[in-house]
Order: structure tokens, then C-alpha cells, then sequence
């Protein structure tokens, strides 16, 4: 009985290959591929030569059986074009499959452009109290279903990140702008390849940057603001006062998480609102 492997493999960058990744992909009898000419190129480069079979989301279930069959008598390992497979490809139900089945699965991982992404983001930040990020991996291809699907996440207060593709980055931007509002966004483009770019600024000046977009997308978009939790929660005044509040405690030498607790308390401003006062203000964190 064989051993299903799932293998994380660049996303960009062929150094970004663990060395264990390619192990792995020495030692098997056949490798499962989203694209066999992509995967081919890096065994290529790894000077590696071992059976390929496509696997794909116009084929999964043709192949579902074959796969199955071929873990009777060999190991297996599971690849996408770039990053980890099971997310947004039909890896999962491989996995599944094999595990019900009695098959041992495991895991060589790898780079990932989720966390890539939130990494250079920068949105995820425990002075805001959220550790936590939304994935919503690809919208739907039709306007429609792309405002109904950021509709329903329209009142997480965790990031959202998305998967998009360059001919369609610019109608989903409008989508955003329309439907969540000029939030922060980082458009993080071609990610660690030669030519990677971040974009950080509101989801209006991604749309004015990014004017004939090539490449592959992943957008941050900034979680939506906790309703108010005071008198002056939502107030522009009261925010005015908070960040002058800010301005003399930084002066007097307070850092940011201890002046941040007490504006809190005699505002009733949440702590992400607060903490963007503090960033305006100068003041390193």
C-alpha cells in the first residue's frame, strides 16, 4: 500500500522548494499535476524523472479511480502549479478520498500564497485584536455573484483575502469599492518573482494604480470597523480629539499599547480605530 504525499511547491520562486518537497518527489512512482508541462519544467530542474499524470478541475473525477488504483501498488504525490494543493484546486477530494479509503496521507509543505500574502499585507495585526484572516479564494466569475458573495462577508472585522485573476482584477476591485467601500487593501502582484509588487493604499487608488493589470492577484482587504462601542464612536470630532489625546501622551513619553488602552477607555473608541490615530500621529509602534 502506498503513501499519498501532498507537496507544497513555489509559488514563484524555485528556491522557495523545500528540500524535503523534493525528496519526496524523487521517491515516488507517479506524480498527480494541476498542469503536467508546469511540473514537468520543475522536475526539469531538479533533475528529476518520474511518471506524470494530469489532475485537474476538468478532470478530477475521471481520474479520481486511476489515482486510487495506482496507491495499491506506489506512493503518489499531489501537486499544483504553485503552492499548496487543496486550496482553491480539487486536491481535497484526493485527499479525502484516499484517507476514507485507508491510504496513509502526508503533508511535505510549502510555500503558500495566503499566508504569503497576509504576511506582506501587513492587516493582520494583533494591536487590532485580530489574529485572524477571512480566505475567500477565487470570486465568482460573474458580476452578480461576486457582489453576493462580498455581501456576505461584508461585516467580518477580519481581513479577506482573494484570489484574482489579472483579466478579471480591475471589475473585482469596482465590486469591492461598491459593495465593502473604500477600505485598506494590499494588491499583492507576481509574488516572489522577479517582478513582485505591493500595492498599499484604499481599494480606489488600487484601481487608479493598476491600470493594465499583469500577473496573478492576491488582494487584503481590511476587515470591517466593530460598530461603535461609545458616544463618540462614530464621531469625527471625537476622533479628533482621540488623536490629539494620542499626540500628548506620545509626547510624554507613553507607548502605544498603554496610550491606546487609556484613550479606549475614556473615548469608547474601538482599538482599530485608535491604533490608526496612533499610526497617523508618528509615532513607531
Amino acid at each position: 500500500m502506498g503513501t499519498l504525499y501532498v507537496v507544497g511547491t513555489p509559488i514563484g520562486n524555485l528556491e522557495d522548494l523545500t528540500l524535503r518537497a523534493a525528496r519526496v518527489l524523487g521517491q515516488v512512482d507517479l506524480v498527480a499535476a494541476e498542469d503536467t508541462r508546469v511540473t514537468r519544467r520543475l522536475l526539469n530542474h531538479l533533475g528529476i524523472r518520474v511518471r506524470l499524470t494530469s489532475y485537474h478541475r476538468h478532470n478530477w473525477q475521471r481520474r479520481l479511480p486511476t489515482l486510487l488504483a495506482a496507491l495499491e501498488s506506489g506512493d503518489v504525490a499531489l501537486v499544483t502549479d504553485a503552492g499548496m494543493p487543496g486550496v482553491s484546486d480539487p486536491g481535497a477530494e484526493l485527499v479525502a478520498q484516499a484517507a476514507a479509503q485507508g491510504y496513509p496521507v502526508d503533508v511535505a509543505p510549502g510555500p503558500s500564497a495566503v499566508t504569503t500574502a497576509v504576511a506582506l499585507a501587513g492587516l493582520v495585526r494583533s494591536e487590532l485584536d485580530s489574529d485572524s484572516f477571512f480566505f475567500m479564494g477565487f470570486l465568482p466569475r460573474k458580476a452578480s455573484g461576486r457582489r453576493a458573495r462580498l455581501e456576505h462577508a461584508q461585516s467580518l472585522g477580519a481581513p479577506l483575502v482573494i484570489f484574482e485573476a489579472p483579466h478579471r482584477v480591475k471589475a473585482a476591485l469596482k465590486d469591492i469599492l461598491s459593495t465593502l467601500g473604500d477600505r485598506e487593501i494590499a494588491v499583492c502582484r507576481e509574488m516572489t518573482k522577479l517582478h513582485q509588487e505591493v500595492f498599499r493604499g484604499t481599494v480606489s487608488g488600487a484601481l487608479d494604480h493598476f491600470t493594465e493589470p499583469r500577473g496573478e492577484f492576491v488582494l487584503v482587504v481590511a476587515g470591517a470597523e466593530p460598530a461603535s462601542e461609545g458616544p463618540q464612536g462614530s464621531d469625527g470630532a471625537g476622533r479628533e480629539e482621540a488623536k490629539q489625546r494620542l499626540v500628548g501622551l506620545r509626547a510624554a513619553g507613553t507607548n502605544s499599547r498603554d496610550a491606546i488602552a487609556l484613550v479606549g477607555q475614556e473615548t469608547g473608541l474601538p482599538r482599530n480605530v485608535l491604533y490608526r490615530l496612533w499610526l497617523e500621529s508618528g509615532q513607531p509602534v
